[in-house]
């Protein structure tokens, strides 16, 4: 066990806490909520970033560190899409949460194939991360009220991350489609 390993088990254990906060009615429970979501996504930077200057990469942390990412995530989109009860709300949720699916069932192929690095994170990736954690704790911070323009804010930044991740998922299947096709020739 090493500083980063022990930080992405952290924010895997953050997330029961995170959902009886958001459901705990108390004074401040929107902003106690958002900062824990925050402080999940502080420990995202701060394990790869520890593990990266420590030398300390492991095994365990590689695969630890993107289910802990995904989790919280997941999580977090399906509390909102429940306060927030919008089509508008749930459409881009469903694209983020569903392109972390198809992205992770791709990697693990590509992974069989021993292609993984034909997949691997790219700095478009860390961008609509970056945009969805902004959005989300945005969201958290605040009751819903879509006439407010921190709504508003927080929403485009939403759908800037939706979109982000389409692009982001298209660019990891074109990367992967040679492979796709292949693949198909052969079963037929």
């Amino acid at each position: 066990m090493n500083i980063p390993n022990a930080l992405t088990l952290f924010r895997i254990a953050l997330i029961p806490v995170f959902v009886v906060l958001f459901y705990l009615p108390f004074p401040g429970s929107y902003l106690v909520t958002a900062a824990v979501f925050a402080l999940a996504g502080v420990t995202d930077w701060l394990d790869g970033y520890l593990a990266r200057k420590l030398g300390q990469s492991t095994p365990l942390g590689a695969f630890l560190d993107p289910v802990a990412d995904k989790l919280m995530v997941a999580v977090a989109l399906a509390l909102l899409i429940e306060r927030y009860d919008s089509v508008w709300f749930t459409l881009p949720a469903i694209i983020i949460i569903g392109r972390e699916i198809v992205i992770s069932a791709l990697r693990e192929w590509m992974a069989e194939l021993g292609k993984r690095t034909s997949v691997a994170v790219s700095y478009l990736g860390k961008v609509k991360t970056t945009a969805q954690i902004v959005a989300i704790i945005g969201l958290l911070m605040m009751p819903p009220v879509p006439a407010s323009l921190w709504y508003q804010a927080n929403m485009l930044c939403l759908y800037v991350a939706a979109l982000l991740t389409l692009w982001s998922m298209l660019i990891y299947l074109h990367a992967a489609w040679p492979d796709l096709r292949g693949s198909e020739a052969e079963d037929a």
